[in-house]
């Protein structure tokens, strides 16, 4: 636990300054587009170029890290995004920054990150001790929530003050301290998986589709992967249609205190896991807040106003590492250790598949579709205009009572299937799975 906590310090120091910089230039590209056009396609493609790239190369980059020292691939990663934040820099430095550039570091970024992700999951696993787990994993989600709490308000006073400049330097000067908390410490030697020699295609094919098949043939995990991958879906949206929503030109004050008061959920939520081993029956933990997620939203959509948005995002986002914390947990468990490299990374692809599908959907469906619907006059409008706001520019709210209403039918539908409720149950843990392989043996 104690060089777990050593790594846990410097990540989260890191995704602090990461969470700076994502709020600068998310913010950036607002004042650049949002402001002129009033629509949100162009802050969605940020998003997308965000997590698309982590998303298709996660599977293969989660074999090598099975391959790979965990600790070694994370350095990596975070040197390599180092550079790209360096970058920046030199560009805003020399006032040549477009949206280009911008659009080009995330991608860069979002594939380095492929590989740190997995690592660093599996190297919870590899530190802690079973019994652990959840709590490790609330504190990996406190780290989350310390960033989503500090970073928006501390960019927007340092965008105030001081310019992009100092937010990317203080980024760069993270990426140093994470580094050198990684080399301080030494990660436990653990059985990697080997094969005999063969071309690195055909093998690197062959792990991806093994991590594959521990997946399909176990028809929990694949419930448990879809029924996460829809909250994605919810989350994905909310990603791109709340900061348009909350934006104000030239002002980061309403964005960065709501964006803060919602972090504070997260916080509590996380500390609520890091001091709790965890519910007992982890999955029906998943499906009840994921429950209360969506009637969140869905009263979201039906009232929209500043205060009911901080104190929606608060609840939502208190939810949110019971659920991924609980999600880890089973995974982290049920899967041995020299197959979670793999299986994670294929695990957080699939996952996220659907919040893909929602950074390209989100833009076009509320600028082409929901905000001619809930225009004044529009069919929508005129059906429902005495429940909910109407008027161009409510697509939004529209979007976000849709979405409540998909995830509680989604939630009722998975309360029903019994695999996934008595997954925990029907599969064993990693450490019973490695004593049935030596007692084979």
């Amino acid at each position: 636990m104690q060089t777990f906590l050593i790594v846990w310090i410097g990540q989260v120091v890191s995704l602090l300054g990461s969470k700076l910089t994502e709020f600068a230039l998310g913010f950036w590209i607002l004042d650049q587009t949002y402001q002129d056009t009033g629509t949100i396609t162009q802050f969605a493609l940020t998003i997308l170029f965000m997590y698309l790239p982590k998303v298709i190369i996660s599977p293969i980059a989660g074999v090598l890290i099975d391959r790979w020292n965990r600790r070694s691939a994370m350095i990596m990663s975070d040197l390599g995004t180092g550079m790209v934040t360096l970058t920046i820099f030199a560009l805003v430095w020399s006032n040549n920054l477009a949206i280009w550039h911008i659009y080009l570091a995330l991608i860069a970024s979002s594939s380095l990150n492929a590989f740190q992700q997995p690592a660093y999951t599996a190297a919870v696993a590899q530190l802690v001790p079973l019994n652990n787990l959840s709590r490790a994993n609330g504190m990996v989600q406190a780290s989350f929530a310390i960033a989503k709490i500090a970073a928006p308000a501390i960019a927007g006073l340092l965008l105030n003050h001081f310019g992009l400049r100092a937010i990317l330097l203080i980024d760069i000067t993270t990426f140093i301290i994470a580094i050198i908390t990684l080399i301080s410490v030494k990660f436990p030697d653990f059985k990697r998986y080997t094969r005999a020699k063969r071309k690195v295609v055909n093998q690197v094919v062959t792990d991806a589709i093994a991590g594959w098949n521990y997946i399909v043939l176990r028809p929990g995990l694949i419930r448990l992967v879809c029924f996460i991958a829809i909250s994605y879906f919810t989350m994905g949206m909310l990603e791109v249609v709340l900061w348009p929503l909350l934006y104000q030109p030239g002002s980061t004050e309403q964005l960065g205190l709501i964006l803060s008061v919602g972090g504070c959920g997260m916080l509590l939520g996380s500390v609520l896991m890091s001091l709790w081993s965890g519910p007992h029956n982890r999955v029906k933990a998943i499906i009840g807040f994921v429950g209360f997620q969506g009637l969140i939203v869905l009263i979201g959509g039906l009232k929209i106003s500043p205060v009911i948005l901080a104190v929606g995002i608060f609840g939502y986002l208190f939810s949110q590492p019971i659920i991924v914390s609980c999600n880890q947990a089973i995974w982290q468990s049920k899967v041995p250790s020299r197959l979670q490299g793999r299986v994670f990374a294929l695990q957080q692809t699939l996952e996220r598949s659907l919040a893909i599908c929602a950074y390209l959907l989100a833009g076009p469906v509320v600028d082409n579709v929901l905000n001619p619907l809930m225009a004044e006059g529009g069919i929508m409008a005129q059906m429902i205009g005495k429940i909910i706001n109407t008027g161009m520019g409510q697509g939004v709210t529209l979007l976000l009572v849709l979405l409540g209403i998909i995830n509680l039918m989604v939630v009722a539908i998975a309360y029903r299937e019994p695999r996934l409720r008595y997954l925990e149950q029907e599969l064993p843990d990693r450490n019973k799975l490695k004593q049935i392989e030596t007692t084979t043996a």
